[in-house]
Order: C-alpha cells, then structure tokens, then sequence
C-alpha cells in the first residue's frame, strides 16, 4: 500500500500537485495574520488581481471581492511590451552566441586571443550596462533587449563552444577520410554535436531573457511588467507584485514549453532516457 504511495514515473504528476496545492495552503493560512499578510500577500488577493487583469468584467470575480475589482492594469500592453523585449532578446542573443561559439571554437588563433577579454565580459555583472544602454538607445524597448541580449549570448556562446570542442576525434577522422570538406563538417559533424548543447542552454536563456527585459524596464521605463511591479512596489501593494511574478513565470514556462516541443522535434535522432536505459 505505502509502495503505491511512493513517488514514481505513474504518480509523480498527483505529488507535483499536491505539493502546489500544499504549498498555496501554507500560504493561505500563513497570511490569514495581517502582519505576514502585509509582506507576503494573500494567494486570494493575487488571484483575484491577475484574474482582474485578464478578464475585468466577470462576474466569478465580483463573487470572490465583493468590495469591488482590485485595481486594473492595461496587462495586455504592459505584457506586450515585455514579451517583445522577451522575445528579440532571446533570438538575438541566441543567434550571436551560435555564430561566436562556433567561428572561436573552429578558428583557435582568434580564440587564443579573445580568450581574456570574453572571460572578462563574462565575469562582469552586466546588469550595470542597463544605464549605459539607456543612455546609448534610450527609453524605449531597445536598451531593454540589449541587457537581455548580453545575459543571453554568454550561455550559448559557452555551450555551443564546448560542444563543438566535445566532437570526437574518431568522427572528425572518418569524415575527412571520406572527403568531407570544412562546410560538410559543419553540417554533418559540428552542428549535430552542437545541437543538445545549444538545447540545454536555450531552456536558461528563456528565463535570462525575461530577466533581463524586467530589470531594464525597472531602470527606466513607461510600460511593461517590470514598470507595473515596480509601481505596485511604491505603493506596498505586495499582492499586485506576486501578481506580476505569476504572469511573468506563467508566460516564461510556455516559452519553455515551446522551446522544448522544439527540440523534441529537431532532436528524434537522439534516443530518449527510457530507451537508453532498456538498451
């Protein structure tokens, strides 16, 4: 009986449940206290703010706040905003990280040489360029994408660099035995090897990209999320700030999600765990 209990590949879903729904309880009765309640808000009040937010006129949440609608936000247009920034960042990043690790880690003079200067980029806390990229490209969505960028391009730069260095030496010696050229090991040898690398890091960049759209937008900025947390921030309205951290964590798990589908798709050569594990 207590085996059947046990977590397990058929029951694990039901205990990520009722972990969430443990954990929202504890919640529920830790902020019943006014004094817990006034620095980790109310699972209730956040609810019903980002039910507000979505769908300001149902009559469910008149139900849960007779009071009145907690205070509505344009959500779209802040949450537009953001996943636009969101969104460039990640593919910007990605695509100059690609580009970067894979030209230094086939050209080893030019890695030998920049080597100093990108552990350096990389050891330093970039999100003090947000100020520097505002004063350069101002206000707008772009001094946000740029912060974004660079916290995203350090993570597939590295993974795609080291993939590409992890390619066995017994592959890339059968295929220049073959007459594969330098494009054809690219296609057929490098990239493959590159690939589950890049996938790893991609699941990161997603949540790096969000983060650095946000803090741009605390720095400076008219819209988006990050601005409405802040406000609510101003205002010690910690339930409408929860309510952001949920629609921000809600938006970066479907991008997540759509990252995965993909690579689920580009990556059907590689067999999956449950297959290795029966061979």
């Amino acid at each position: 009986m207590f085996d059947a209990l046990k977590p397990s590949s058929k029951n694990l879903r039901y205990w990520q449940v009722g972990l969430f729904i443990g954990v929202m309880l504890l919640w529920h009765l830790v902020s019943r206290n006014d004094q817990y309640a006034f620095f980790i808000g109310e699972p209730v009040k956040v609810a019903g703010r980002v039910w507000s937010w979505f769908m300001p006129y149902a009559i469910q949440a008149n139900a849960l706040f007779p009071e009145g609608l907690p205070g509505r936000a344009d959500i779209y247009q802040h949450l537009g905003v953001t996943l636009l920034e969101t969104v460039l960042a990640f593919f910007i990043g990605t695509i100059l990280g690609l580009v970067f690790g894979l030209w230094l880690a086939l050209a080893p003079t030019a890695s030998a040489i920049l080597d100093p200067y990108i552990k350096a980029a990389n050891s330093m806390p970039r999100v003090i360029l947000a100020p520097i990229f505002g004063m350069w490209l101002g206000l707008g969505i772009w001094s946000k994408v740029a912060l974004a960028v660079t916290l995203v391009f350090f993570i597939v730069f590295f993974n795609v660099y080291q993939g590409v260095k992890e390619v066995s030496p017994v592959v890339l010696a059968n295929a220049r035995m073959l007459g594969a050229n330098r494009k054809q090991l690219l296609r057929t040898v490098y990239l493959p090897s590159a690939t589950s690398w890049v996938f790893s890091s991609l699941h990161t960049s997603v949540g790096l990209a969000f983060v650095g759209a946000v803090v741009g937008e605390y720095l400076g900025s008219a819209r988006g999320v990050g601005y409405l947390i802040l406000q609510a921030e101003g205002t010690f309205d910690v339930n409408t700030v929860f309510a952001g951290i949920v629609v921000l964590t809600a938006f970066a798990l479907v991008l997540d999600g759509i990252v995965g589908r993909i690579e689920k798709h580009l990556m059907k050569w590689q067999p999956r765990q449950g297959e290795t594990e029966k061979l």
